[in-house]
């Protein structure tokens, strides 16, 4: 009797156990985004890192944009040296292998997918028929870190203004996983910071973040939380109307070396 009282409590407790844990609600993914002006350099990557929380993170460079220039692969590896990371390189224009992983294998392997400049257009339609725009989604919604400068941080807004096509800088649509519109180097081209102003005072598009290029902005879920730069002439800014006129409020930010 004794024995069969203990193997029911035991049973019970068992079935408590099961109980709790069914009834823990699941933990809120942080989808996170750091979106900065210019091009990648040595202190944004040196963030990157840190915002991924892990030693040695898996950090892969798409150098789409730029048509996987040998140049700009090899800038991205000299970079990463020294840094603690390991660094990839996942390239678009390629031929099939059957040693190769596909892209969703790869890049939803990664800690942190960071995207280089060049054409915003191009760069998207090559997205778009290679699936990786479906992909880079699926990383966001995993908690994967996207990150990028140029191209590389248009492509995560609704869109903005980019120089992809043929005389004129031209507004080229993003990926929309922050719902606003953006500026890259917002204090080196002369032409942006009006046009941009411009465009939002029309309602051609939605207020949006500006950024020079020294500076950037951390997005978590959507929303911005911290503003960087690594020079204290460099800022970020949220651009929008009031009373018809265009305003920008500067966002507040920590030197990053």
């Amino acid at each position: 009797m004794k024995k069969l009282i203990s193997s029911l409590a035991v049973g019970l407790a068992a079935i408590s156990v099961q109980a709790q844990e069914s009834m823990k609600v699941p933990q809120e993914i942080t989808k996170t985004i750091f979106a900065y002006g210019g091009q990648v350099n040595k202190s944004f990557l040196r963030y990157i890192i840190s915002l991924t929380g892990k030693e040695n993170p898996k950090v892969c460079f798409l150098p789409t944009a730029t048509g996987d220039s040998p140049n700009y692969i090899a800038y991205w590896y000299g970079l990463c040296t020294d840094l603690p990371m390991r660094s990839y390189v996942q390239k678009t224009f390629i031929n099939a292998s059957p040693e190769q992983k596909s892209f969703e294998e790869f890049l939803l392997g990664m800690d942190a997918i960071v995207v280089g400049g060049g054409n915003t257009l191009n760069m998207m339609a090559i997205w778009q028929v290679q699936g990786i725009d479906t992909i880079l989604r699926k990383a966001y919604d995993k908690g994967i870190l996207l990150a990028g400068g140029s191209a590389g941080s248009l492509c995560w807004f609704n869109g903005g203004y980019s120089d992809s096509r043929p005389q004129k800088l031209t507004i080229v649509d993003g990926l929309g996983l922050i719902k606003a519109s953006h500026c890259p180097h917002y204090n080196t081209e002369a032409s942006r910071k009006p046009l941009y102003h411009k465009s939002i005072l029309d309602g051609l598009q939605a207020p949006g973040y500006a950024c020079d290029d020294l500076s950037g902005i951390v997005f978590r879920n959507g929303q911005p939380v911290k503003s960087v730069s690594t020079d204290k002439n460099s800022h970020s800014y949220y651009v929008f109307t009031e009373d018809g006129k265009i305003r920008e409020q500067k966002l507040d930010a920590i030197l990053i070396e």
